[in-house]
C-alpha cells in the first residue's frame, strides 16, 4: 500500500503540491490538516486516547480526532471519513475556523499544518479503532483546562496549541449569550 499523501498549501491555504506524509513531516513542510472536536448534551468533549504503536506521540491524549485531508476531499468530509475510521461513528460536522501551528517532536519529525477545526455532536459510545485510539473518555471544557495545566505531559502537542486558541473562542462565544 502507497503511503498516505498530504496536500503542500501555502498560508493561504491554496493548495501547492502533495508530498508522502512522513517526508512533509521529515522536512517541517506546510500542509492541510483538520482537527474534530466532538461535544454531548453536557457540552463535554470526547477526548481519544492516541494508540501505543502511533509512530509519534504515542498514548497522549488528544482531541477526538484528527488527521489530512486527500486530494478532492472537502473539509467536512475528510472529517467525518476520520470520525468513522478512528472513532467508528459519524455525525454532522461544521468547520468553525483555521490557523497554522508548528510543533517539533523528539523523533525529529515536525507537525506543520494549516488546521481546520470542526465541531460536531454526538452521545453515543465509539466503537474505537484500536490501531488508532487506545482509550477515549468525556470530559468537561474545564476539567481539560485544569489537567492541561497540571499535567501538560499528557496532551499531544497540537491539542495543547488547538484547545488554548479553541477554548478561547468558545468563552467569547459564551460571554455574548450571557
Amino acid at each position: 500500500m502507497a503511503e498516505e499523501q498530504v496536500i503542500l498549501v501555502n498560508e493561504k491555504d491554496e493548495q501547492i503540491g502533495l508530498m508522502p506524509k512522513m517526508e512533509a513531516h521529515e522536512k517541517a513542510l506546510l500542509h492541510r490538516a483538520f482537527s474534530v472536536f466532538i461535544f454531548n448534551d453536557k457540552n463535554e468533549l470526547m477526548l481519544q486516547q492516541r494508540a501505543l504503536s502511533k509512530y509519534h506521540t504515542p498514548g497522549l491524549w488528544t482531541n477526538t480526532c484528527c488527521s489530512h485531508q486527500r486530494v478532492g476531499e472537502t473539509n467536512l468530509e475528510a472529517g467525518k471519513r476520520r470520525l468513522q475510521e478512528e472513532m467508528g461513528f459519524v455525525t454532522p460536522l461544521i468547520e468553525k475556523t483555521s490557523f497554522i501551528y508548528k510543533a517539533p517532536f523528539d523523533n525529529g519529525l515536525t507537525e506543520h499544518e494549516l488546521d481546520h477545526i470542526m465541531v460536531g455532536h454526538y452521545n453515543g459510545l465509539p466503537k474505537i479503532n484500536k490501531d488508532e485510539v487506545e482509550a477515549w473518555k468525556w470530559m468537561s471544557l474545564e476539567d481539560v483546562k485544569r489537567d492541561i495545566k497540571k499535567q501538560p505531559e499528557l496532551y499531544t502537542a497540537w491539542f495543547k496549541i488547538i484547545f488554548d486558541k479553541f477554548y478561547k473562542f468558545l468563552n467569547i462565544a459564551d460571554e455574548s449569550n450571557s
